[in-house]
């Protein structure tokens, strides 16, 4: 019924018009719509609007417009009162009235629902929901849970909330999480529990939240763990067992949720129990760290728990032992944990032989534990797939007991060792070199000899050294480790003819290595048996090649050369032309040296030079200038200093420029000894050319203090004028690269610039000059450079680059027509100081003339 007093309310003359209009059409909606904006605008009161309101509701029932704008305008009218307020109930009236016949229409029940929300009528509202959801298709239920579940979270409804929440999930499954959340809200820790468990059964359940299984097992897992006292209706260990299995990655994590849910249910002993299981069955160290560290934290407040009762309460002896107890167990605890890591490092990977030695270690002191764990080790570990030497367990089980005085078991070990079957010959050699050296120790040298022939002895099925499909058994006789040591026992404890038969037998296996044929000709040789000695030297070089040869040829040489002396010279010739036939020029020099000391003792000088003479161009690059030195030397020695300028010659023809400057210093100061100056002047001048006077600085300095000593100002000035030539020559040198980096830059490179690209042209024009300067100056390299006298020579020379080093000397005009057919100018000279050591004692005569013609 309408709530408005139709007689307080006056008609106005404007609205007769609109009287009549809705007279006349009373279900024509516009006509209504038009009347109620005429009172809004004139701003009429609330009761005249709400009367107009409720007569076209009554006209026109049926119309959501006009029910939608009456019951807007009533909730703003009714917002600013108290909840108490009569208006309230009279809106909920008109919602009610209006739901009569828009039942249909989602929007009237979800202002209508939200409006009792704010009521806080809390039945009323949840009526309502129910009411809606009955009215509306199930299409349009999507609109109302929503706000169903907004208002069953707002209030403390928890057993309304459950089967509001349950209903809801009949229609949209996939959100069981959320149902979770709000049993977790509400405390409800057991259907939260369950909840979980049935989302983690359904195999095709997605989480919304992108959760993954594990992570929705972890929670469930933490909330039971969390919660033991309200989680009653799963069985939590047999459920956090099954996650166990299913997520062996994150095992760490669930031993501990498991240890302590019985822990916060009282049971500490079980929860003790867990922890223990689970340290040792986890395969990794990481879920080891987190179990370990969880356990040590549940030992300590368990001590911290009864050391504090303790001091709170009186505590009889029992109390007492219980606390010592507890103490010993943490610290117990706490010296197991290298041991119990190792197990868990074994059980990730039982074939790493260094754990396992590791393992030993931590068992220091106690020989039981020590065999029980080398036993286990040796059973454990699979040769083919063992991380490390196998062979090391087996020899640090046998050195235990002999360490112990065991030696019957110590040989029983190697025994079982010798015969398991290794990854490779190197080990089970190792293995029985270790059986020996055990014997030797223990003074059983007749055993360790044994050891050694039962080693060496060859089987019936032989194969290959490194045949990896046969047995090391078979294969092991070729080791050269079993056989050097077989022939070190043979030649310390046995006799010279079982020494020998050993390396005979290493040889005719074809092992040996160039120190094994070395080690048996000394053997040889120390016994007195020289030829033999040198048949094996003989042997060795003809079964190695080069450059594993080299120390047997060196030897070889060497102890034939102390053992004959000169007595045997063609033989010791021919065996140096066969050493140095094929000869690599790495290690020709030491081969050379010796052939030709050979001569100079025994031999013919002559020959010693043809030595010399071939080892110059036989020995490497780096080696000729120092060869060539000792060529000089000794030919100096030997047919004296006149017989080595043919080798100087050569040196200079042969050796690089680096060399080619050394030895010209070397020639020029050995004919300044003999009083060949101007020999030794045209050696500096030759030299001068690979000389550039601003790295060679040395070179130069040598050649002036030579002029200073032994030449005039003539010879001084032509030094200056070749160092001056050679100086350009190298400038040409450099100017010409630079031209080529220019000239390539400028073709790679498009200057849009015209006054760039005149530059560029100009500068690959003076390149192009520059170049034909270098090619006509190349052609003149090695030839003696004098004093131009011509003018365009002298014009070429003014073109040159200018030389900021340069000396100014003045000029002597010895051509007396050159004077007489030119008439004579006068020129400014400037005169530069010459060095007195130039003139010699033709200075202190001229100074003594001087002076007396002053006086006179």
């Amino acid at each position: 019924m309408p709530d408005v007093d139709v007689n307080s309310i006056a008609l106005e003359e404007e609205d007769i018009a609109f009287e009549e209009d809705i007279i006349r059409n009373p279900y024509h909606l516009k006509s209504w719509l038009r009347y109620i904006e005429h009172k809004l605008n004139r701003k009429a009161s609330r009761q005249a609007v709400n009367l107009i309101y409720e007569r076209a509701v009554k006209e026109l029932p049926g119309s959501y417009k006009l029910w939608y704008a009456y019951l807007k305008r009533r909730r703003l009218h009714a917002k600013g009162e108290i909840i108490s307020d009569a208006e309230y109930e009279k809106v909920n009236n008109a919602f009610e009235r209006c739901l009569v016949f828009l039942h249909k229409m989602p929007r009237i029940w979800l202002d209508y629902c939200q409006f009792l929300m704010n009521q806080c009528l809390v039945t009323r509202t949840r009526h309502t929901f129910d009411r809606a959801l009955r009215s509306l298709a199930l299409t349009q239920h999507d609109r109302v849970w929503p706000l169903y579940l907004k208002f069953v979270r707002r209030h403390d409804i928890p057993d309304t909330g459950v089967r509001v929440y349950r209903r809801y999930l009949k229609f949209f499954p996939e959100n069981g999480e959320d149902f979770v959340d709000y049993l977790k809200s509400i405390n409800r820790l057991d259907l939260a529990a369950l909840k979980l468990a049935d989302l983690l059964n359904e195999e095709k359940f997605n989480s919304k939240h992108g959760k993954s299984h594990y992570q929705l097992w972890k929670e469930l897992c933490s909330l039971m763990s969390e919660n033991p006292d309200k989680v009653k209706e799963l069985k939590v260990e047999a459920i956090i067992r099954c996650g166990l299995d299913r997520f062996t990655n994150e095992a760490g994590s669930l031993w501990c949720a498991l240890a302590q849910y019985h822990s916060r249910s009282g049971q500490f002993e079980k929860a003790r129990d867990v922890y223990e299981e689970a340290m040792s069955k986890v395969m990794t160290a990481r879920d080891f760290g987190q179990i370990f560290d969880a356990y040590a934290g549940f030992e300590e407040t368990m001590l911290e728990g009864k050391m504090q009762a303790a001091a709170e309460f009186e505590v009889d002896e029992e109390d007492e032992i219980d606390v010592e107890l507890r103490m010993a167990r943490y610290e117990r605890l706490m010296e197991r944990r290298p041991l119990l890591l190792n197990s868990v490092l074994l059980r990730q990977n039982p074939h790493n032989v260094h754990e396992w030695h590791k393992r030993v270690s931590l068992f220091e002191g106690k020989p039981k534990e020590i065999i029980n764990t080398y036993a286990e080790a040796v059973r454990t570990v699979n040769p083919k797939q063992a991380t490390g030497k196998l062979h090391t367990l087996w020899v640090a089980f046998a050195k235990f007991y002999e360490t112990n005085k065991q030696l019957n078991e110590a040989r029983s070990i190697f025994k079982m060792a010798v015969q398991v079957p290794l990854r490779n010959v190197e080990e089970l050699a190792a293995v029985w070199c270790e059986y020996g050296e055990m014997e030797v120790r223990a003074e059983e040298y007749d055993k360790a000899r044994q050891v050694m022939r039962e080693a060496t002895t060859m089987p019936k099925e032989r194969a290959a050294y490194h045949d990896s499909s046969a047995p090391v058994q078979n294969r092991v006789f070729r080791s050269l480790k079993l056989w050097s040591m077989h022939c070190d026992l043979e030649e310390s404890l046995g006799t010279f003819q079982t020494t020998k038969a050993v390396y005979n037998r290493i040889l005719d296996l074809g092992i040996a290595s160039p120190q094994v044929v070395i080690n048996f000709a000394m053997f040889l040789e120390e016994n007195n048996y020289f030829e033999d000695a040198f048949s094996v030297y003989e042997r060795g070089v003809s079964i190695f090649k080069w450059p594993n040869v080299f120390d047997i040829w060196n030897t070889y040489l060497s102890k034939f050369l102390e053992r004959y002396e000169g007595r045997k010279l063609e033989r010791a010739r021919d065996l140096f032309e066969q050493c140095l036939d094929g000869c690599p020029k790495k290690f020709a020099k030491n081969i050379y040296l010796l052939f030709a000391k050979m001569e100079e003792q025994y031999g013919m000088a002559r020959h010693a030079m043809a030595v010399y003479e071939r080892a110059t161009t036989a020995v490497l690059p780096d080696e000729q200038f120092e060869m060539f030195t000792i060529y000089v030397q000794r030919a100096a020695a030997i047919f004296g200093v006149t017989h080595t300028r043919q080798i100087y010659e050569k040196a200079i023809e042969v050796l690089p420029d680096s060399g080619v400057r050394k030895m010209c210093v070397r020639f020029a100061e050995l004919e300044r000894k003999l009083g060949e100056i101007d020999r030794a002047r045209a050696v500096f001048m030759h030299g001068s050319q690979l000389a550039d006077p601003r790295i060679h600085g040395d070179f130069w300095k040598q050649w002036q203090e030579f002029e200073v000593a032994h030449g005039n100002e003539d010879t001084y000035r032509e030094l200056l004028r070749i160092k001056r030539s050679v100086q350009a020559q190298y400038n040409t040198a450099v100017n010409y690269m630079s031209a080529q980096m220019l000239a390539a830059a400028g073709q790679t490179e498009q200057v849009p610039d015209g006054g760039a690209a005149d530059t560029m042209k100009a500068l690959e024009a003076k390149a192009v000059a520059i170049a034909e300067q270098a090619k006509a100056d190349a052609a003149a390299k090695n030839k003696l450079l004098f004093v131009r006298s011509s003018e365009k020579e002298i014009a070429d020379e003014a073109t040159r680059e200018e030389n900021p080093d340069e000396i100014v000397l003045g000029e002597d005009d010895d051509d007396e027509e050159d004077n007489a057919t030119h008439k004579p100018q006068v020129v400014e000279v400037t005169q530069q100081p010459v060095p007195s050591e130039v003139f010699g004692k033709l200075a202190a005569a001229a100074e003594a003339a001087a002076e007396a013609t002053e006086d006179g």
